[in-house]
Order: structure tokens, then sequence, then C-alpha cells
């Protein structure tokens, strides 16, 4: 879920006409049909997008945001539980020099390209006063790739979470308690700290997308979507914030959450014994709020060297984090700051047996953005990734972006990733002579919702 950045010549005026041209395309094909035709959360609450989202800007959430999901999506009425998203996307890599992985054409596909890169349908909203749902079912127009050139689109379940809450208020106590039913840990999460929505951006397939922001480094749990698991999870007077809960393989009656994903591709987990945690202390003041936060999960993922069925083909996976985000939302100005780091270990070992195969990478990002109008907005964010056992893991770069919200639910996007670490180094970092500022990659996106 990682990677690099940066522009080796310009390109042509001729070519940058031709891109504007596409992406401008791609805006007015996913531009609202009417003033009413709002997503389906919207359409719900009767809200506009700047009430749940900060700075107007899915998927970050505003305090108001957070409540509406830890109630379970449940705020409004009941309605037409569809929306649709879109992604039109264009990369430049610095340089498709690679001596060391094939021919530029094989290796970074799509390179230079405008495309219509993804989309997703979303089933989601209010199903009763207590329970609600928020469904991602995503196709992928660039899949895989035959071995005569054609690509091969795919759709497959992506972010799923059914949940069951409640709000008790009394004097001086005000506590919400609720279940999640979800297929990837941290999805629950009402911060975009969180390892499942720190990334907001949806990337292409193509190789010549490997170094964009939403593929450089960021942090993860133990294991990632395509598991299935209940969490129970609780705010106490809007400031203490806890979750628990355990995963298993998506099988049997919940392979739904997996469904359109290959079997060699499923995550496979142990059994049940695979926790999940989060503690978080959340303040309000005036325009501002803080959060300050920890999390982890322990899961014993299938290694994949015999068959799943082999209790002894099990890695157990721990990992930790740490984070924080700070949020600034009064009119006409949004200012967020996000901090997060996690760090993994791998036990390689049978069934965690013995000390061998121990393996401990960290990963810190950071991003500070800014919203004039909930219209105009610029970001600055930073990753490191280090690996105390593998130093050819190491990554470190930074991604500079700016973004224009014409109309609501549709945006469009220039980032700019820049690395000066790469593979462990510098320069030469593969032994051919590549560099890691040859991964800088331009990336322009168009994304909107309907």
């Amino acid at each position: 879920m990682h990677t690099l950045h940066a522009l080796a010549g310009c390109p042509g005026r001729t070519r940058r006409t031709g891109l504007i041209g596409a992406l401008l395309c791609h805006a007015f094909i996913l531009l609202p049909q009417a003033a009413s035709a709002l997503p389906v959360f919207a359409r719900q609450t009767g809200q506009n997008c700047v009430a749940c989202h900060a700075g107007g800007q899915f998927p970050e959430l505003t305090n108001y945001g957070r409540m509406f999901k830890l109630t379970g999506y449940t705020i409004g009425k009941r309605t037409l539980p569809l929306a649709l998203m879109g992604v039109g996307t264009y990369a430049n890599l610095a340089s498709t020099t690679d001596a060391a992985n094939g021919t530029p054409k094989e290796t970074y596909a799509k390179n230079n390209s405008p495309m219509v890169s993804s989309g997703s349908l979303f089933i989601a909203g209010k199903i009763t006063d207590t329970t609600g749902a928020f469904v991602q079912i995503t196709y992928d127009n660039y899949a895989s790739q035959s071995a005569d050139g054609e690509w091969h689109g795919h759709s497959s379940a992506d972010n799923m979470d059914f949940r069951y809450a409640d709000h008790f208020v009394r004097a001086g106590q005000d506590l919400i308690f609720g279940v999640s039913l979800n297929n990837n840990p941290s999805v629950s999460d009402p911060w975009n700290t969180a390892p499942a929505w720190m990334q907001y951006v949806p990337p292409g397939s193509p190789g010549s997308y490997s170094f964009v922001d939403a593929n450089a480094p960021y942090p993860a749990t133990a294991s990632d979507g395509g598991v299935a698991g209940l969490t129970a999870y609780l705010l106490w007077n809007k400031s203490i914030y806890g979750e628990i809960g355990f995963y298993r393989t998506a099988d049997q009656l919940l392979s739904f959450m997996t469904a359109g994903t290959p079997d060699e591709e499923k995550t496979h987990l142990q059994g049940n014994n695979n926790p999940y945690w989060r503690l978080a202390y959340t303040h309000e003041w005036g325009p501002s709020n803080i959060m300050v936060g920890t999390s982890g999960m322990v899961a014993h993922v299938f290694d994949g060297s015999t068959t799943p069925s082999d209790s002894n083909a099990y890695q157990r996976i721990e990992t930790i984090g740490f984070d924080t985000q700070y949020q600034y939302l009064l009119d006409p100005h949004t200012v967020t700051a996000q901090l997060a780091y996690m760090k993994l270990t791998v036990d390689d070992s049978v069934n965690g047996e013995g000390g061998a195969g121990i393996d401990k990478p960290d990963v810190l990002r950071g991003r500070l953005s800014y919203v004039y109008q909930a219209r105009y907005g610029a970001g600055l964010g930073y990753f490191n990734q280090t690996d105390t056992k593998d130093p050819t893991q190491d990554t470190r770069g930074l991604t500079y972006e700016l973004f224009w919200t014409p109309v609501q639910y549709v945006r469009i996007g220039a980032q700019y990733t820049v690395y000066d670490k790469y593979g462990g180094a510098s320069k030469n970092y593969d032994g051919f002579g590549r560099n890691a500022s040859d991964n800088n990659t331009l990336f322009l996106y168009v994304w909107g919702a309907y």
C-alpha cells in the first residue's frame, strides 16, 4: 500500500492540452446531474458535505461525521441506500528506465495515459433506528493483464461495516455503545489516522502507479482487509473511545465479505483468536478538536507454504500503533494535522515458536492539509519506513498536493510524490543504476461521487 514521485522533463504543450481535456471530460461525466441528487448519507441526513467531512473533503470526518458513524449510520431518515463513485487518473513517472525488471512497457504500463481506473457501488445507510450499514463493492478497470497485453476488469467486495448502536444520555453522562461486523480491522474507526482510512485517494493498478502516494508506505494492521470480525465499541462523554474485537477468515456464512477475490489472494487466519483493539482520547473546544490514540492487533496469518489446513503454516504478526489528529473547523478555513506510527513484528517460525524470523519494520506517516471555502485545498504528506532486519525495505519521501472542489462530490487534484530513499538507498538502490528520485511521480485525479 505504498510508493514514490517527480518529473523528468516537462511534457509538450500538446500532451498537456490532451491531458487537461481528458481529465475535464472525466469531471463532466462525474458531475451530479441535479442539486437534489445527493450521495446516500447526505440524502439521509439532509446535510451538506461539509457537515460530515472536513472542508467537504471526503472521506475525512468532522465531529458530526464521527457521531453519525458511531451511532450506526442511523441519523436521519431511511432513503434510497445507493451511491456511486468513479475515479479518473493520470500518472507520470520520472524515469521508466529499469534494467532489472524488463522493458518499460511491461514494468510501467499506462505511464502518461489518462484512464478511468476504478469505480465503486455503495449500499449504505439507516436500516432501523439502531442498525445501519456501509458496504462498498469496487470495480478495478485494470485488475489484471493477459499475455497478449489486454487489460481485464474485475469487481470484488471492498470495505464492509454493519452496525448496531445505541445512544444513552443522562445528567452528566453521555454514552454511545455499538457492535460492528466488518471485513477490515480499523475500518470501523471514526478517525482518518486509522490504517483503513489514512490513504484516501483511490490509486490505479498498472505499473506506472507503483510509486504514487497511495502506494507509498502507510501504517497497516496485522491483517488488512478481506477477513471477518466482530468488534464492540463505546464513546463515553464524547471523550474516551474504546473498541475491542476478534477476526477470522471470511469463509462459510461470512464469505460474502470477500466476494470476487480469488482464494489464493484471500487472507487466511488461524481460528478466531486474532484480537484487535483501539483506545483514544478526544476533546473538542471551540472550532478545534484533538485526538490522541493507540491501537494494535495480533493475527495468525497463513504464510502460503502449504495449505490453510496445515496448522504449522501460520505466522504470528503483531502490530502496535500510536496516532494523533488535530482539526480546526471555522468557515471558511479548515486545517487538519495527522500523525500515525505503526510497529510490525512478524514471527516466521512455525506457529510462533522459537525466535527465528523476527522482522520489525516501522512506518511513520504525517499529513498537514488546509482547505479554503470547502473548495480550494493543499496538503503535505511525509512517510518513512524503516526495517531493522532488512534495510532494503527502508523508504522515505514527501507528497505535495493541490486540490479543487468545483461542485459538491467532485474533487480534482494533483499529487507529486518525491523519494529521497527507496530500497534502502538514495542512489543505485537496485544495483542496476536506478535512483530513488527515478520513482518520483506526478499523479492527477478526478474523483466524484453521485
